[in-house]
C-alpha cells in the first residue's frame, strides 16, 4: 500500500486490541506499535497462494493511477509466479475516469493474462462512489461521463474482447439501478453494505447484506451479491486515517459488527452461494464479491491474521469445495 496510507493504518491498528487483526506478514513492535509491510514480491505470492487455497476466484482490484504507491499490490500481482492460480478484475472509483490516461490504463490491463471474464469474454468492471455533485464537476453531467464510457467500450471492443460488463456499486439499489441505466451498464452491487448496527452481532450485518440482494433484485436490474465479512472501523474511529477527513476522533464507537466465527462467515458465503444458483435470472453473471481480503483496520478482511491464522479461509474453502463438487 502506499506510504502515507500504510502509516495510517499501522497507526489505527497499533493498540494492542487490535494486534489480533494484524495481516499474518505484519508484526508487534511495541505495547501500542507494529509494523505492517506487504510490499514484497513474497508476501504477494503467499497472500495468492492462501486466495488459491480458499477456492477465491478472483480479486478486485481498488485501481490508482500506474505511479501511484496504491498501484504497488497489483503491479505485485501482475509480476508473481502464482498469479494464475486466482483472476483479477479492476474496481474503480467513478472520479478517476476523468482523467484520460486513467482510463487508457483500465483498456490496457483487460489484455493481460487472467483478467476476469463473464458471459464469454466480457471483461468485468467495477465502477462505484458516484455522486451528482462529481459528476456535474467533472464530466458537466450525465451525457458527459456516458460518452467516456462509450469510449471506453469501445476501446475494449477493439482488444478483440466483448463488451465490458461493469457492475454499479452504490450503497442504495434504487440509485445503483438508475446509474446502470443512464450510464449504460450491466448489473448493480456495492462495495459495502451494513446497517449500522450498535455493537451488534454479526449475524445482524450478514443479514442486512442478505436483504441488500433481495432489495437489489427488486429493482430488476442484474445483481452481483456483495458479501460481508465484517464491519468494524472502531480502530479508524479513534484514530483517524487523514483521508477521512470527517471522522471526529471517537465519535462513532458504539457502531460496529462483532466479529464473525469463522463458521458464520461460511455460512453467509453458503447463503450467497446458494441465492446465486436460485436467482439465475437476476444474476447472469452468477459472481458475488466479498468485502474485503484486507481492510482489517476497517472490520472487513480474508487474509490470514495473527489472531485467526487461516481460519476464516478454512471454513470458506470448505463452503466453496462443496459448491463446486455439487456442480460437477
Amino acid at each position: 500500500m502506499g506510504i502515507k496510507v500504510g502509516r495510517a493504518v499501522q497507526n489505527a491498528l497499533g493498540p494492542r486490541q487490535w494486534h489480533h487483526r494484524l495481516p499474518f506478514f505484519a508484526r508487534v513492535t511495541g505495547e501500542d506499535q507494529v509494523h505492517i509491510d506487504g510490499s514484497t514480491q513474497e508476501v504477494m505470492d503467499q497472500e495468492i497462494e492462501y486466495a488459491s487455497y480458499a477456492g477465491l476466484s478472483y480479486w478486485a482490484f481498488v485501481t490508482y493511477a500506474a505511479d501511484d504507491a496504491m498501484s504497488l499490490g497489483l503491479k505485485r500481482y501482475l509480476a508473481s509466479r502464482n498469479r494464475d492460480k486466482i483472476r483479477f478484475c479492476l474496481l474503480t472509483e467513478s472520479a478517476r475516469w476523468r482523467d484520460p490516461q486513467f482510463v487508457a490504463r483500465l483498456v490496457e490491463l483487460v489484455s493481460e493474462a487472467g483478467y476476469l471474464k463473464v458471459l464469454g469474454n466480457r471483461p468485468v468492471f467495477y465502477l462505484g462512489f458516484l455522486t451528482e455533485a462529481d459528476i456535474e464537476k467533472n464530466w458537466g453531467g450525465v451525457a458527459g461521463l456516458r460518452r467516456v464510457i462509450d469510449d471506453f467500450r469501445a476501446s475494449v471492443r477493439r482488444k478483440g474482447l466483448d463488451d465490458p460488463y461493469i457492475v454499479i456499486m452504490d450503497f442504495s439499489p434504487v440509485q445503483g439501478q438508475k446509474w446502470m441505466d443512464v450510464l449504460g451498464c450491466q448489473a448493480i452491487s456495492n462495495y459495502a453494505a451494513n446497517g449500522g448496527g450498535q455493537a451488534a452481532p454479526y449475524q445482524e450485518l450478514a443479514r442486512y447484506a442478505e436483504q441488500f440482494w433481495d432489495t437489489c433484485k427488486a429493482t430488476g436490474a442484474p445483481v452481483v451479491p456483495i458479501i460481508m465479512s465484517g464491519w468494524d472501523r472502531r480502530p479508524r474511529v479513534a484514530r483517524p486515517v487523514p483521508w477521512e477527513t470527517w471522522q471526529k476522533p471517537g465519535v462513532g464507537l458504539d457502531k460496529y459488527y462483532e466479529s464473525p466465527r469463522p463458521e458464520e462467515l461460511a455460512q453467509h458465503v453458503s447463503h450467497a452461494v446458494q441465492w446465486l444458483r436460485h436467482n439465475r435470472e437476476s444474476a447472469p453473471a452468477q459472481m458475488a464479491i466479498i468485502y474485503a481480503w484486507n481492510e482489517n483496520d476497517e472490520g472487513g478482511w480474508l487474509v490470514p491474521t495473527l489472531g485467526e491464522g487461516s481460519a476464516r479461509l478454512d471454513a470458506i474453502r470448505r463452503v466453496l469445495l462443496k459448491s463446486h463438487d455439487a456442480q460437477r
